[in-house]
């Protein structure tokens, strides 16, 4: 990281943990690069960064906005060292509830706008050397619940590609973090969250999930500006992460899910071994 005032870049930043880096980071010192579809959101944070601010417009699934975006902020600050790729909503429905177009464009924004976004970023960063990439997944990017796998799916694959990506930008200087967040206060429910109509076949199975989703919402235990200043913390470690989970409820998921895959791996492994060409009867 650099020694001098850093500069998070954040997309989605107009409400919920986007709102809350920018915040934080701001309280720090810190330049930010405050990005949203509706820039108009943004205007509450003027008051806060005065000249370490700069708020853009970016919708991170418009071909070329991402690099008019990082354009912007080198002029003004100079750099980017960390980009946060926060952009991003929910959807909550059985596969049949869902439409395939709802499923494309919750893909376009959550995974495909957060690549676009980070390769606007990246020649900038491996010319200078250094930076970090966050990628903001859930605890939902490790495990996957009914009602919510083609927002589950998103993460896997942000998570997938980041794995690959950490590998791919480390000799240049450059950092990756998967933040895995629980629940946090934030407006992901009432406003990043998109109910899909209920089937019969499918109304008994989803609806724990469904009156868990809609009445989580002010009750979650998560501080959005403690999350912040986690992620800051990582990323001024030596022996940062790939993965950060965020709340004990991600903690606890996470582990527990884990361990069943090694138990699983325990006890099947025998069957799983016993596929080689060489291997007997």
């Amino acid at each position: 990281m650099s020694t001098s005032t850093p500069t998070w870049f954040i997309t989605g930043a107009s409400s919920g943990f986007g709102l809350a880096y920018a915040q934080y980071a701001l309280s720090k010192g810190y330049n930010v690069v405050a990005t949203a579809r509706a820039t108009e959101k943004l205007q509450s944070l003027q008051a806060e960064g005065d000249r370490r601010l700069l708020v853009a417009e970016l919708d991170v699934t418009r071909t070329g906005a991402a690099e008019q975006a990082v354009t912007a902020a080198i002029a003004k600050f100079g750099g980017i060292d960390v980009l946060i790729n926060n952009a991003g909503y929910a959807i909550v429905g059985a596969l049949e509830e869902t439409p395939e177009t709802e499923i494309r464009a919750l893909m376009e924004t959550n995974f495909f706008g957060a690549m676009a976004v980070t390769r606007a970023v990246l020649p900038h960063m491996r010319e200078k050397a250094r930076g970090a990439i966050v990628n903001i997944s859930s605890m939902g990017g490790q495990m996957s619940f009914a009602g919510v796998g083609a927002y589950s799916a998103t993460k896997f694959a942000l998570e997938g590609y980041s794995e690959a990506l950490a590998q791919e930008v480390a000799s240049f200087g450059i950092r990756v973090l998967i933040v895995e967040p629980g629940a946090f206060r934030t407006s992901l429910v009432s406003q990043g969250e998109r109910f899909m109509p209920s089937h019969d076949a499918y109304r008994e199975a989803l609806a724990g999930v469904r009156k868990v989703m809609r009445d989580m919402d002010g009750t979650q235990a998560g501080d959005p500006l403690k999350a912040a200043a986690a992620i800051d913390i990582a990323l001024a470690s030596e022996n940062m992460p790939l993965r950060l989970q965020l709340g004990d409820d991600a903690i606890d998921a996470v582990r527990q899910h884990a361990q069943r895959l090694l138990d699983d791996l325990e006890i099947w492994k025998d069957v799983g071994s016993n596929t080689r060409l060489d291997a007997g009867d």
